[in-house]
C-alpha cells in the first residue's frame, strides 16, 4: 500500500501504547511497516514496563523464591502515573500535525484517561482489542461478565493479586502446561519458532491499578474525539463478545462519534502474528 498524494500520512504520529505485560517493543515490526507506508511512530512504555521494568526479587532465581507472594515494586504505581506517561508523549509529537492514539489491551484504561484530559492533542483515538471505560469504569467490569466466560488465560495469574498489588503471570515458567496456555491466550497465531522470543520479554507484573482503577470518561471530551475500534476476530484473550460488548455501550454512553468499527483476523496479538496488516490498516 502506498500513500496517495495529500493522504495526510506524513504528516500523521501514531502515538502507540501497549497492553498488560508488555512494552514499547511490542511494536517495533509495526512501526517498520508503517514508516514504509509513510507513516511517523513513537511507541510509549508505560511506567513499570519495557525492558527497565523492575522484577520480583527471586523471578530470574533458581526454584522462583518468593514468586506467588512477593509485594511486586509496581504496586504503587498508579493510572494516574501511566496516563501522565501517555499524555507526554502526545505533547511531545502534537507539533509535528496529526496525531493517532493507538492503544492496545489494558492500554485502553490509561489512552483513554489522556485523551479525556487533553482532548485537542488527539485527532483520532484507536483501540486494538482494547479496553474502552465509555461504559462501565474498570477493565475489571469487563472481564467478569458473561460474554468473557470463553476467555482463556484464567489459570496465568499467581497468587494474590490484591496482596501483591499487581497481576503477576510467569513467562518464563518451565510448566510446559502454563507456556502452552500462555501461547494458547495471547499467541496461538504467531508463528511457533518466535513465540519464546515474545514471552521471554514479557514482564511478569501488571500494576493492580491498570485494571481495577475506575476511569471517567466524559462525551465533552473523549466522547468529543473520532473513534475507531480494530475487532481481532480470533481473540481468546479478550473475546469478540466482550469487543462487541464495549463498543455499543461506548456508543450508548456517548453517540455523538461512533465507533467505526475494523476487523482484523487472528489473535489478541497482531503486532507479533499480522505487524505489516495491523500498519496497513492503521494507516488507511
Amino acid at each position: 500500500m502506498t500513500p496517495s498524494p495529500g493522504s495526510g500520512l506524513n504528516t500523521t504520529v501514531f502515538v502507540l501504547v501497549h497492553g498488560a505485560w508488555h512494552g514499547s517493543w511490542q511494536w517495533a515490526a509495526t512501526q517498520r511497516a508503517l514508516v514504509g507506508l509513510g507513516a511517523a511512530s513513537v511507541a510509549v512504555d508505560l511506567p513499570g514496563h519495557g525492558f527497565g521494568a523492575p522484577l520480583p526479587s527471586g523471578y530470574l532465581l533458581p526454584g522462583r523464591p518468593g514468586l506467588r507472594t512477593e509485594r511486586s515494586p509496581l504496586a504503587d504505581v498508579t493510572m494516574d502515573d501511566c496516563a501522565d506517561a501517555v499524555l507526554d508523549t502526545l505533547r511531545r509529537v502534537r507539533r509535528y500535525g496529526r496525531v493517532v492514539l493507538v492503544a492496545h489491551s489494558a492500554g485502553g484504561g490509561p489512552a483513554s484517561l489522556a485523551a479525556e484530559r487533553a482532548p485537542d492533542l488527539v485527532d483520532r483515538i484507536v483501540y486494538l482489542s482494547a479496553f474502552v471505560p465509555a461504559g462501565r469504569p474498570r477493565f475489571f467490569d469487563y472481564l467478569d461478565t458473561p460474554e468473557n466466560a470463553t476467555a482463556r488465560g484464567q489459570g496465568l495469574p499467581l497468587g494474590d493479586p490484591g496482596a501483591l498489588g499487581a497481576v503477576r503471570i510467569d513467562p518464563l515458567s518451565p510448566d510446559p502446561a502454563y507456556v502452552e496456555e500462555l501461547r494458547q491466550t495471547h499467541y496461538h497465531d504467531t508463528p511457533a519458532d518466535r513465540f519464546d522470543r515474545w514471552r521471554s520479554a514479557l514482564s511478569p507484573d501488571l500494576p493492580l491499578a491498570l485494571p481495577a482503577t475506575p476511569v471517567t470518561l466524559t462525551a465533552a471530551r473523549w466522547g468529543r474525539i473520532p473513534r475507531t475500534f480494530l475487532r481481532c476476530a480470533e481473540d481468546r484473550a479478550l473475546p469478540t463478545a466482550v469487543q462487541d460488548l464495549m463498543i455499543a455501550e461506548a456508543d450508548r454512553a456517548m453517540p455523538g462519534e461512533p465507533f467505526t468499527v475494523h476487523r482484523l483476523p487472528g489473535s489478541h496479538s497482531p503486532f507479533a502474528a499480522r505487524p505489516r496488516e495491523l500498519a496497513e490498516l492503521l494507516a488507511r
